[in-house]
């Protein structure tokens, strides 16, 4: 007879270390899973590529989507640079038309004035930063919060992708850090998917196996991206902001002026509101603790780390795990012409 196994779900922590979040139940009554079923594969727990390749859609028909401040259409904001220096026609000229412009060898060729126009020099390439760190790893509504945080860089991406920029990615967990190179048009995106999902199923066993269940710095990665985003580019950074790292303002801070650095501060409903109660939770070291509450947490409007960042003259939105990514896509649209404005307010 086949061993069936059991985990627990919802708000516990279960016995295998894995959650399912497929449908609603009891949070303390065990699941029982047959014995050809991935505990790992379950919705809610896996960063689904499939899932992920469909999020486009959200992106492509959002209604009601405008210019964003640039003057361009697009999901995100970039520092505009001058005009370029890639270009993209050759006309007849007009009427205050910029003669250093003035294409001399067309012009030549054809006994008409042309001249040439050129891209407005946007650095169109993003850094997708994944925190797939043990401590991301759980979850109390719909998913866990390393697969909100897949999704809503996925958004992140599809976004810059439908802009005619590029995305590239640093997964980041406890294991080396994946990496998938900012590439153009649906292949790149489809290669940043593949990097994520692998990227998460690896956090996952790494944690279920229990080969490392301590959190390196969230500085560590912003180290690397430093390295890899152009001037002028976009990063991304979703997570928890869990152990940041003694030296994370001053990376941060140093990143957010070689490039546009955006936090998307993955939020569960129990950090939010944590009813009073006794928890089991894992330690670093591998073993079940528990944890009391004796108060039940309120519920505050402005969380103070996105105020601590955007003092640091740092964009930061909150992404709810429990909204699902419709509400992710309405609150990433805000991202156009969001990002400048607070940037400016909290350097006044």
């Amino acid at each position: 007879m086949a061993k069936r196994r059991e985990i627990w779900c919802g708000s516990c922590s279960n016995r295998s270390g894995r959650f399912d979040m497929s449908m609603p139940h009891d949070p303390q009554k065990p699941v029982s899973l047959g014995s050809d079923t991935d505990p790992l594969s379950v919705p809610g727990v896996t960063a689904d590529t499939d899932a992920l390749l469909k999020l486009r859609h959200l992106v492509r028909h959002i209604p009601e989507r405008g210019l964003a401040p640039t003057g361009m259409p697009g999901g995100f904001v970039t520092r505009r640079r001058g005009r370029g220096l890639e270009t993209i026609d050759i006309r007849v000229f007009s009427y205050g038309d910029d003669i250093r412009h003035v294409d001399h060898n067309t012009t030549a060729r054809t006994g008409v004035t042309h001249v040439r126009t050129f891209h407005d020099e946007r650095e169109r390439t993003a850094l997708l930063i994944a925190d797939f760190r043990p401590s991301m790893l759980w979850g109390t509504r719909r998913a866990l919060r390393s697969v909100a945080a897949a999704e809503a860089l996925a958004l992140a991406g599809w976004r810059v992708n439908e802009a005619g920029g590029r995305a590239g990615l640093i997964a980041f967990g406890t294991e080396a850090p994946v990496f998938v190179a900012a590439k153009g048009r649906e292949r790149g995106m489809v290669s940043v998917i593949g990097g994520l999902a692998a990227a998460h199923r690896e956090a996952l066993l790494a944690a279920v196996e229990q080969r490392a269940l301590e959190d390196q710095p969230l500085e560590v990665a912003l180290e690397m991206a430093a390295g890899l985003v152009p001037p002028g580019g976009s990063v991304f950074l979703a997570t928890g902001l869990d152990n940041p790292g003694e030296d994370f303002d001053a990376l941060a801070t140093a990143l957010n002026r070689r490039a546009t650095l955006t936090v998307l501060l993955i939020t569960d409903a129990f950090e939010r509101q944590a009813p009073a109660g006794s928890y089991p939770f894992i330690s670093a070291g591998g073993r079940i603790r528990w944890a009391s509450i004796r108060e039940k947490k309120t519920e505050t409007a402005l969380d103070h780390r996105i105020a601590h960042l955007n003092g640091l003259g740092i964009a930061a939105i909150p992404i709810d795990v429990s909204a699902g990514p419709e509400v992710m896509a309405e609150d990433l649209d805000k991202l156009d012409g969001k990002v400048e404005r607070d940037v400016r307010t909290s350097n006044r």
